[in-house]
């Protein structure tokens, strides 16, 4: 069977690969690149060094307005599912490719299949609420990390077709460790590691210059991994990262050394959703810059902290010592495998 999957944010690439690899000999994978994330960091990287086969169409959207970059997504994506009418879509997750890929399926009558359903934080000013939501209002079939997923597709009526088959990004997770492929590269364990870059953040000067020195003011030092959009920002407010003797300040990292300078941590700070579970699957104390979370298993027993008006208080977060971790948080490593089992089973 032929199925179309879309991404276009460096979260999709990092779920993409155990479905790609899981699809081998079993399911005719299209591949569409909208270009959601087109920096070279943000997306090439993962490709080459995940030796990801190369997408079939790269759209070369770039970034903009939510309703301008979606719209443009829609044309082109319309006009590979006509060209190429699969059986199928996958999407991944809540960006702005996922509600992209899933509207334009959902008028030429593709079943849809979402991976990483049924996650709500509950605040729909986020643009990744509203994205999501809707995507599981329009699908086929959800694939879902977790009990909590499970409650909330049926507090809103969705009870068929939902499996709980456990979070894809853990099957990458369990593959690098598995394999090796984190190094510590002459990292020493005396340093926080820091990426930031939602909007509630970064979008108004005083607020983003309120947690640069914050982290600028912690005991340890400080490596942050920034976001183009957070560079663009700190350009534009004329906030000088030489002020910041604490920090210092790296471009986005590739997915292993990523991974590298979180597991080399003493924890970690973000805004981010995936990076919550990863720092959880590596044992790494996590404070979550955020009024909410989807990931709410996540803050059981310590392990990771929602903080946004105090942040004076990372640190006693971070240094707590009576964590308790659930290894099979969010299921086994095999994630993906499930997910292409059960597919050959809804489209047969």
């Amino acid at each position: 069977m032929k199925i179309i999957a879309i991404v276009g944010a460096r979260p999709q690439f990092i779920k993409h690969f155990p479905f790609e690899r899981a699809c081998e000999d079993k399911i005719e994978l299209i591949t569409i690149h909208t270009g959601q994330h087109y920096d070279e960091n943000m997306s090439d990287v993962f490709f080459n060094q995940l030796k990801m086969k190369k997408p079939n169409y790269m759209l070369n959207v770039g970034s903009g307005n939510h309703g301008v970059q979606t719209a443009k997504m829609m044309i082109e994506i319309e006009k590979i599912v006509e060209l190429e009418k699969p059986e199928g879509m996958v999407v991944y997750g809540d960006t702005n490719s996922t509600l992209a890929g899933a509207l334009v399926a959902s008028k030429l009558h593709v079943p849809i299949f979402h991976i990483e359903a049924g996650l709500r934080s509950f605040n729909k000013k986020m643009p990744e609420e509203i994205n999501r939501i809707l995507t599981d209002h329009i699908s086929k079939a959800m694939f879902v990390p977790s009990k909590i997923a499970v409650d909330n597709l049926r507090n809103e009526g969705i009870i068929e077709n939902v499996y709980n088959v456990g979070d894809i990004m853990k099957d990458l997770v369990f593959f690098v460790k598995t394999n090796n492929l984190i190094s510590n590269n002459g990292l020493n364990k005396n340093y926080y590691y820091v990426t930031i870059h939602r909007p509630y953040n970064t979008d108004h000067k005083e607020r983003l210059l309120y947690v640069l020195n914050t982290l600028n003011n912690l005991n340890k030092k400080v490596i942050m991994s920034i976001h183009p959009r957070t560079s663009n920002l700190m350009s534009k407010y004329k906030i000088d990262e030489r002020q910041f003797l604490n920090i210092e300040f790296i471009l986005p990292q590739s997915y292993f050394e990523n991974l590298s300078l979180l597991s080399f941590s003493e924890g970690l700070i973000t805004d981010s959703g995936g990076m919550q579970k990863e720092a959880y699957w590596l044992k790494k104390r996590c404070v979550t810059i955020r009024k909410e979370t989807e990931w709410l298993e996540t803050l059981n027993y310590g392990a990771n902290t929602l903080l946004f008006n105090n942040l004076k208080d990372i640190e006693q977060y971070l240094n707590a010592s009576d964590v308790v971790w659930d290894n099979n948080l969010y299921g086994n490593g095999e994630c993906s495998i499930e997910i292409v089992s059960y597919l050959n089973s809804i489209l047969s």
